[in-house]
């Protein structure tokens, strides 16, 4: 049976990662501090924190894929037609040049990527309150989706 303080400190480490909307990465410091520190006096603490980083790192990879899927593709289509002769000489770029109908499939892709990390962001807002809600009751919570990098 878990004791109340560390149902709170499990549900701290769940919350800590909306951090990340304040502070630059405060998804990876914040929990990282607070498991680490408690990790040794307590099995539910340590569950719940490699729950929670792993579930961060998780995303991260997920959004690195996806991003690393969009980027390209825009680009592609982007300057697949470009007159570069005129975008050097003249300094100009015309959105004209872009032929969207031969890019379809390459925008479509592009667009469903930039869609899922939008989506990603969403959802990962309700399962990290889920997440404290669970912490705080005393139970476990396992994140969807979540790869194991920490055992």
């Amino acid at each position: 049976m878990e004791t109340k303080n560390e149902k709170t400190i499990a549900a701290l480490t769940h919350l800590s990662v909306l951090s990340q909307y304040f502070i630059p990465f405060g998804n990876f410091i914040f929990p990282i501090v607070i498991w680490s520190s408690k990790k040794d006096k307590s099995e539910f603490i340590d569950t719940n924190g490699k729950h929670v980083i792993n579930f961060q790192l998780s995303l991260l990879l997920y959004s690195i894929v996806l991003i690393l899927i969009a980027v390209p593709t825009f680009i592609t289509v982007v300057f697949s037609n470009m007159n570069w002769n005129e975008l050097i000489n003249d300094h100009d770029f015309f959105w004209e040049g872009i032929n969207m109908a031969d890019n379809i499939g390459l925008i479509t892709l592009g667009i469903v990527s930039v869609l899922l990390v939008i989506l990603l962001k969403i959802v990962e807002f309700f399962l990290i309150i889920i997440g404290t809600i669970n912490a705080s009751n005393g139970k476990e919570y396992k994140y969807p989706l979540t790869i194991n990098f920490i055992k």
